[in-house]
């Protein structure tokens, strides 16, 4: 993708201005390879893993909780980061919204190897 499709600069405050569905990353840039994504999330997304991709969460607000197959809990709090490695099973959680952004390679899919109910195409990511 060419990243003169996103803007330069952005506000990334704003940008969560533009979400209304938890769990439902938007794209707001490109950097190389790599999507920048803003999402709010609640609850839990689902387990699953990225066979060829780490993920990056940045914690904007609120408190998010990663979960790992091994019993392994990481807590996360606003202002945290956090890398999953590629190939990890996990399920981020959060109590109460918490905002977001995820970087990750442009091939990454929502929810990898598994589909649910709250997985988005990369269409919708973008949309």
């Amino acid at each position: 993708m060419n990243t003169m499709l996103f803007a330069e600069s952005f506000d990334l405050m704003s940008a969560f201005d533009a979400i209304q569905d938890f769990w439902s990353p938007k794209v707001v840039a490109q950097v190389n390879d790599q999507y920048v994504k803003v999402a709010k999330v609640r609850g839990e997304l689902a387990w699953h893993s990225h066979e060829g991709e780490d993920e990056l969460f940045y914690i904007v607000r609120g408190n998010l909780r990663m979960e790992y197959e091994n019993g392994r809990v990481v807590p996360l709090a606003q202002g945290s980061m956090h890398v999953v490695p590629r190939g990890v099973l996990h399920n981020p959680v959060a109590q109460e919204e918490c905002w977001i952004v995820l970087i990750e390679p442009v091939t990454t899919l929502h929810t990898g190897n598994v589909d649910t109910p709250l997985t988005k195409t990369l269409a919708q990511q973008l949309s």
